[in-house]
């Protein structure tokens, strides 16, 4: 079940990273934000009502902090793959997103077999190359996207962790808290920067939908960390960029290259040996 959940997971963040990032090329990446996190918010209120759950301070505080993290990170991200180059960005994003809460997981008890863990090794290697794109090579800005990617990707596995650790009784409320910080934290950058929120209605749309796509992970993740081991869950989660490429290819007609073969072949192989492991 953890694994079908992991796959879940990856399916809404690249749908939801897809939307998001194409969006934040026509208009203002706080403008996508507000709309995103404004319908995450209210859609985390529903699940939290909906399932039950008895949460306590601590997990209150773990999904607050979780979400004030994954809202910084989905803004750098967007931002990154706005301005720079995908095939820089979106790789080292979902790596280092993945290492982390693998890392942690191994350091804290947890024990996949080997054969789990050869697909760890495999999901986290395939991320990188279903996210590649043909570039020219390096350039100035190549320390900068790496700076970019390595932020988001270090707060969207800081996030992921803390989410684990909330406990199984508190249901969905720190997905609540979680939104409840991102909200408040999108709308003070807003003001900070006098930014202007407009948009086309389209994009609008686009950009609401990728919130709703993110909060649903995001609940599906708890669900999935709370099912299955850490160090499983997050390199599947890291998966997502297969579902932007192929949404990308599907939506906007973006040819496939062939390290983008190689890597959903490389998923697929990592998805049956953590599901054999």
């Amino acid at each position: 079940m953890a694994v079908f959940l992991g796959v879940c997971v990856a399916a809404c963040f690249g749908s939801g990273d897809f939307l998001g990032g194409f969006v934040s090329r026509r208009t203002s990446t706080l403008t996508v934000l507000f709309f995103a996190q404004a319908c995450a918010l209210a859609l985390a209120v529903v699940y939290a009502l909906a399932f039950s759950g008895d949460a306590g301070g601590d997990d209150l505080a773990f999904g607050a902090i979780a979400g004030g993290l994954n809202v910084a990170g989905l803004g750098v991200l967007y931002h990154g793959l706005a301005t720079g180059r995908m095939g820089v960005v979106a790789p080292v994003t979902a790596v280092v997103a993945a290492i982390i809460p693998v890392v942690y997981g191994t350091a804290t008890g947890e024990n996949p077999s080997g054969l789990a863990l050869a697909g760890v090794g495999c999901a986290i290697v395939a991320g990188g190359l279903i996210a590649r794109e043909r570039s020219e090579g390096f350039d100035a800005h190549l320390l900068r996207e790496l700076l970019l990617s390595g932020m988001a990707g270090a707060a969207f596995g800081a996030s992921f962790v803390l989410y684990a650790e909330t406990s199984e009784d508190s249901g969905f409320w720190p997905l609540l808290a979680g939104r409840s910080v991102a909200f408040p934290l999108v709308v003070l950058a807003v003001l900070v920067s006098r930014s202007r929120i407009s948009a086309a209605p389209h994009d609008r749309v686009r950009a609401i939908a990728a919130g709703a796509l993110d909060v649903s992970a995001t609940a599906l993740l708890l669900v999935a960390v709370r099912e299955g081991l850490k160090s499983l869950v997050a390199p599947l989660a890291a998966l997502a960029p297969a579902f932007t490429v192929v949404l990308a290819w599907f939506v906007l007609s973006e040819p496939i290259a062939r390290l983008q073969v190689v890597g959903l072949v490389l998923a697929l192989v990592g998805l049956s040996l953590i599901a054999a492991g």
